[in-house]
């Protein structure tokens, strides 16, 4: 017989990038008949608008606290959920374990994708040794270990375009724009092709695998809205904004010292360093990205993405 996800529960749904799923789940046609979150009683009062704007469109919420196994025990037996979907930030990617032995152990939960979202973590026989990497491979090896029933699948998007066209404070020579200044920092010659979601494209792909359980059992799948190299990108910027940028490149041997200096230091962004030290290295580019297994339509162009990121961009999006 073949499963039909019907009854839906998200963790860390309103988070970064959990908010984006929750909402194309919500706003996928046909509905899912039950969809339901599962979040903290500090994030319940905290963003109780919110929350109170998706019930509105649905949304059942199950108020708990994440480390507790009886209360994920509870929120699997009260849901009576057959699918899981994680979407917990870095630092809780290690209480997804707990969660999958406990959907192992219920009588409900049939499939369970991971808080994936990101850089495929086992592209290559770099992968195992990048420190970004250690919870979600720690996780990946659980459930290769452990799970007998539950199905899994790993919704692998590369970085969220969104937030890579960013520069952070101090580290812009790490790469990204600033359009007030226009100005732009890149990464070696800026030919180096890199593959993108949107950050409103991960909810789309994530309702594509649920519509496509069957083709998407057991499997990572590399998901992307565009692939275009950084010097699309600023060509794409300069033409929407009518101007020549100034432009500074970094050799990416100056973003490995970087790195290796931020993590010497104990500093929590050296995270980014190397994730953009991967992506210029190519870690998102694949023989063939598994866009036509979910046929999903109406995914963003890299100029609907910039100009998505001249108004503000993820920092401005409602939900």
């Amino acid at each position: 017989m073949t499963f039909t996800p019907t009854r839906i529960l998200i963790f860390g749904g309103t988070g970064t990038i959990g908010s984006y799923i929750t909402t194309s789940l919500l706003r996928a046609q046909p509905r899912f008949p039950q969809i339901t979150l599962f979040t903290s009683p500090g994030t319940a009062e905290k963003k109780a608008s919110q929350i109170a704007k998706w019930k509105s469109d649905g949304l059942s919420v199950i108020v708990g606290d994440l480390t507790s196994s009886a209360d994920v025990k509870s929120a699997y037996q009260s849901s009576q959920a057959d699918t899981v979907i994680s979407a917990v930030g870095r630092g809780g990617l290690q209480h997804q374990i707990e969660l999958l032995r406990l959907a192992e152990e219920s009588n409900t939960v049939q499939w369970f994708l991971p808080s994936e979202y990101g850089t495929d973590i086992e592209h290559n026989d770099k992968s195992p040794d990048e420190k970004p990497h250690q919870l979600k491979l720690k996780v990946r090896k659980y459930i290769r270990a452990e799970l007998r029933r539950v199905k899994v699948t790993y919704v692998v998007t590369g970085p969220y375009f969104d937030m890579w066209v960013d520069t952070a404070p101090g580290l812009e020579s790490a790469g990204g724009f600033k359009p007030e200044e226009k100005k732009a920092w890149i990464i070696e010659d800026g030919e180096g092709k890199i593959g993108f979601c949107t950050m409103w494209d991960v909810g789309k792909f994530v309702v594509g695998t649920l519509r496509h359980p069957e083709e998407s059992f057991g499997k990572a799948l590399k998901v992307q809205s565009f692939i275009v190299s950084p010097n699309e990108v600023l060509a794409e910027y300069e033409k929407q904004t009518g101007a020549k940028w100034e432009v500074t490149k970094t050799p990416l041997d100056d973003l490995k010292s970087l790195e290796t200096d931020l993590w010497e230091k104990g500093n929590p962004r050296a995270t980014s360093a190397t994730l953009r030290r991967i992506w210029a290295e190519g870690g998102t580019l694949y023989e063939k990205n598994d866009n036509d297994v979910l046929n999903v339509e109406g995914l963003d162009s890299l100029a609907d993405a910039v100009k998505h990121a001249l108004v503000g961009g993820y920092k401005a999006d409602t939900f």
